[in-house]
């Protein structure tokens, strides 16, 4: 029985990023979201483009709220890798601003590009030029996408567009898009110096 209770439409008007991501993605496909949070990218996935979802997220309480939104959404840890899944179970795997946190980067690519047939990640982008400034200054950067400080910071992968494209290279994904965003503003000009957030679509090297 569905645990789905009456919610209001789910809207990504102030989530570009979100937008643009849901905007890489076919109807009718199957979609795999890593830590999907309260579920709304699967949501309006599900209500908007017929997308068969389901997602991963450790947090109790986000649990709780993919249930209420009628969310498929499975409690585990990210670390512990996707062994749960077969190889290209899924259309595309979304990992939205969590890559900087993972332990190991590599694994969580190459997992990605086994159980899908295309990947987006978006990460905060360690390029933008007020960080330069920053540490210019003395002082690790502070901002919306990287609001700690350096002794409580969960990011402990910081990367710039340039480097995320070296090991994309040699993990052999083939980056298919890419945007940046400030805000709710999407960066067009320079946006490896301007964006505070970058978000990738990869295709896999494994599809059957």
């Amino acid at each position: 029985m569905s645990m789905a209770l009456a919610m209001e439409p789910v809207s990504l008007e102030h989530r570009p990023d979100l937008k643009r991501i849901a905007s890489w993605i076919q109807p009718e496909s199957r979609v795999l979201d890593l830590g999907c949070a309260d579920g709304k990218l699967l949501t309006y996935l599900r209500d908007t483009r017929n997308v068969s979802g389901m997602g991963v997220e450790l947090h109790p309480q986000s649990v709780v709220e993919c249930a209420r939104r009628g969310v498929q959404v499975i409690q585990q840890d990210l670390e512990e890798g996707l062994a749960l899944f077969s190889d290209q179970q899924f259309d595309t795997v979304v990992l939205s601003k969590t890559l900087q946190s993972m332990l190991n980067t590599e694994h969580i690519l190459r997992e990605m590009a086994r159980v899908a047939r295309y990947g987006i990640v978006s990460f905060p982008n360690f390029g933008h030029w007020t960080h330069g400034l920053s540490i210019l200054a003395g002082r690790m950067p502070v901002s919306r996408e990287m609001p700690y400080q350096w002794y409580n910071t969960p990011n402990i992968h910081l990367c710039t567009y340039k480097d995320f494209e070296d090991l994309a290279t040699a993990l052999g994904l083939q980056i298919t898009d890419k945007a940046g965003f400030s805000g709710t503003s999407e960066v067009k000009l320079l946006p490896s110096l301007r964006s505070r957030l970058a978000v990738y679509r990869f295709q896999s090297p494994y599809q059957l």
